[in-house]
C-alpha cells in the first residue's frame, strides 16, 4: 500500500462498498484507494441493517487492500486491525472506547463505529479485501430506530475535521497492515483482546434461544468468539451465533 493513497471524495452513493467494489471489475486500483461519501443512501452493516447517517456529518468510506499473502482462514486479522485503527484514533478524542466483536467500535454502552469487511478468496488466500467503515461524528440525533448509536459531538460537544479523523485511521490501517505484511501479527492480536467490549467480568449473551451469564475467555485467529458461562461451561460462536445483551 502506499503512504498516501489517493482519496476519492464524492457527494452520495448507495455504498462505498459497492462503489469501489464496481471499480475493481472495471479499472485497476491502486491498494489502499479510499472511497469517502458525504452520504450513503443503502449503507449497510455486519448483520445486513442499516446505517443511518446525516448528509456530510459524518465518516462514510472505503478502503481496498490486497493480500494475497493472508491465508482464508485467518482473514480474521484484517478485521482485527481495522477495528483497532478506528479505536485508537478515537481515543484520541474521548475514553471509554472498545471493540464489540467482531468489530463494532463501541463508547461505554453506545455505537460509535460500524465496519464491514467484503473479501474474496482466491485458491486458499484472500484476493482483495474491502473494507467499509461508518464512524459517527459530527450528528447530532439519531432518528432510525436503531438501538444505541452516538456520535462523538454527543459525547464532547464539539465539531470535529472529517478528513482530519479519516487520515488519522487511514494511516493507522496502513501502519498495522505493513505490521502483518512482515508477521508481527502478535502484539496487534494482544491489543485487539486488550480492547475488547466488556472483556472483564460476566455479561448477558443470547444464544439464539435464551440468555446466558457468560464471560469472554479468548477470541481465536478465526475470529471465534470463546465465552465461558458462570456455570464453568465453555462455549465457541462464529460471527451471527451470539448476540450481547445490551
Amino acid at each position: 500500500m502506499t503512504t498516501v493513497p489517493e482519496i476519492i471524495h464524492i457527494r452520495e452513493t448507495n455504498s462505498t462498498n459497492n462503489y469501489l467494489k464496481e471499480l475493481l471489475q472495471t479499472q485497476n486500483v491502486d491498494e489502499g484507494i479510499v472511497v469517502w461519501a458525504d452520504f450513503q443512501s443503502a449503507g449497510k452493516g455486519q448483520r445486513g441493517n442499516g446505517w443511518e447517517s446525516e448528509t456530510g456529518k459524518n465518516i462514510l468510506f472505503s478502503i481496498v487492500l490486497f493480500p494475497g499473502f493472508i491465508k482464508a482462514g485467518e482473514q480474521f486479522i484484517l478485521s482485527q486491525i481495522v477495528s483497532l485503527a478506528v479505536a485508537n484514533c478515537l481515543q484520541e478524542y474521548t475514553a471509554g472506547i472498545s471493540i464489540k466483536w467482531p468489530n463494532d467500535i463501541y463508547w461505554n454502552e453506545k455505537k460509535i463505529c460500524g465496519i464491514l469487511l467484503e473479501n474474496t478468496i482466491l485458491e486458499d488466500n484472500i484476493g482483495h479485501s474491502v473494507a467499509g467503515i461508518g464512524i459517527n461524528i459530527n450528528q447530532e440525533d439519531f432518528r432510525s430506530d436503531a438501538p444505541n448509536p452516538v456520535s462523538l459531538k454527543q459525547i464532547t460537544n464539539r465539531d470535529y475535521n472529517l478528513e482530519e479523523i479519516l487520515k488519522t485511521v487511514v494511516d493507522n490501517i496502513n501502519v498495522y497492515y505493513q505490521q502483518i505484511k512482515i508477521g508481527k501479527t502478535d502484539s496487534l492480536i494482544k491489543q485487539y483482546k486488550e480492547s475488547l467490549f466488556r472483556k472483564d467480568g460476566y455479561h448477558l449473551y443470547n444464544d439464539g434461544e435464551s440468555n446466558f451469564l457468560a464471560r469472554i475467555q479468548d477470541v481465536n485467529s478465526s475470529g471465534i468468539l470463546i465465552l465461558r458461562t458462570n456455570e464453568g461451561e465453555e462455549r465457541h460462536f462464529a460471527f451471527k451465533e451470539v448476540k450481547y445483551i445490551i
